[in-house]
């Protein structure tokens, strides 16, 4: 069989949903868009972009004797709307990418399985990639003719819409390389116009400062409070931009039951999220991509979706957390506290907590003044 063929078989075989095969390099202009976007600082405090530009606008930086790439996609597509509970008042909205497995487990091991099966049969060598590697991998699987990237940076597939997961293969087969697939957006523009918070300031150009997926998982501070009543009651991630593509009437649901949602993933209950230690983060979230945020910033967002909620009820939780240890969490507290109280509440909530203030200085000034007749 043609080695591309028998490729093909196998990764659909393993629960690959798209094959496509490029060369080990990338284009002059996908290397001068990298070094564009990081010029500008559009990158935010992402520094890990930064700090391995040099490898990610060339493959063979990491491994030199790479002659081809096989990119893989798998369907995530979700069954019902990604943003079916987008404004409801006491449920969260986790991004449809992360209501599963976390991908990088199933997709990595998949790629594993080929990459074995690979140099097996054709005595050849190879490396195995998730997006955890310094790869870009959306300007590879449009060389592969996967899809292309759209308006909204995100890569776009004729067949699956915008719900693609991506890995791939590196080896030192020579294979020829699939055609390029070209632009289709047009003259759409439903993606930026969608953009809650404007973070497009120009098609195919993203400002991460402004993205709710970037402030929500990869921003580790305070978020800005201008942008914060922009979140709604998403908590980790957003699909909007992905979601108004027009050509997701052209995919479908997955059917990998390691991506199929988690019944407690979806709209899952604010209250509840917010009462989480980290133990008890942990514990939920074993397996899923949320793990990776850790429990302070993701009770950081849940308390912005709760300022957000506009249900005095859920008041008395975010008043529990206005003493936390983590000060992202007291911050948000604070803020989230002072949208949805009503202005008795927060008044004595200030009293207490001065008085408090007040109880503990003087209680440290015995400690620290014994000679002076303090008990």
């Amino acid at each position: 069989m043609d080695p591309k063929a028998a490729i093909r078989e196998k990764a659909l075989a393993l629960g690959f949903d798209a094959v496509g095969f490029a060369p080990a390099a990338l284009s002059g202009e996908a290397r001068d868009n990298l070094a564009h976007y990081l010029g500008q600082g559009l990158h935010g405090d992402m520094g890990w972009l930064a700090a391995k530009a040099d490898r990610r606008g060339d493959p063979r930086t990491l491994w030199p004797d790479a002659k081809s790439v096989i990119v893989l996609g798998m369907n995530y597509g979700p069954a019902e709307p990604p943003n079916a509970h987008l404004g409801e008042a006491e449920a969260g909205v986790v991004s449809v990418y992360a209501r599963g497995r976390d991908y990088h487990d199933v997709v990595k091991s998949r790629l594993k399985a080929l990459g074995r099966w690979l140099a097996e049969d054709r005595r050849c060598q190879v490396k195995v990639f998730v997006d955890t590697a310094p790869v870009m991998e959306k300007p590879l699987a449009e060389a592969a003719g996967i899809g292309w990237q759209g308006k909204h940076t995100n890569l776009v597939s004729r067949d699956f819409g915008s719900w693609l997961f991506l890995g791939e293969v590196f080896t030192d087969l020579v294979l020829e390389p699939d055609m390029p697939h070209a632009d289709a957006c047009g003259a759409c523009r439903a993606c930026l116009d969608a953009c809650p918070t404007a973070a497009f300031p120009a098609p195919y150009r993203l400002d991460a400062r402004r993205c709710i997926s970037y402030l929500t998982i990869e921003h580790k501070g305070a978020i800005p409070i201008e942008l914060r009543p922009l979140l709604g009651n998403r908590i980790y991630g957003c699909d909007d931009c992905l979601a108004a593509c027009p050509w997701n009437k052209f995919a479908t649901p997955t059917s990998e039951p390691d991506l199929l949602p988690r019944n407690e993933l979806t709209a899952p209950r604010l209250a509840e999220l917010a009462a989480l230690d980290d133990a008890g983060f942990r514990r939920l979230f074993a397996g899923s991509a949320v793990k990776r945020l850790g429990r302070d910033r993701f009770v950081r967002n849940v308390l912005i979706a709760i300022g957000n909620s506009g249900e005095p009820a859920l008041a008395q939780v975010a008043g529990r957390l206005l003493d936390d240890d983590a000060a992202v969490v007291r911050g948000a507290a604070a803020w989230a506290f002072g949208r949805i109280a009503s202005a008795a509440a927060v008044a004595a909530a200030r009293v207490a907590r001065e008085r408090a203030e007040t109880e503990e200085e003087v209680r440290l000034e015995w400690r620290v003044s014994p000679a002076e007749g303090h008990p």
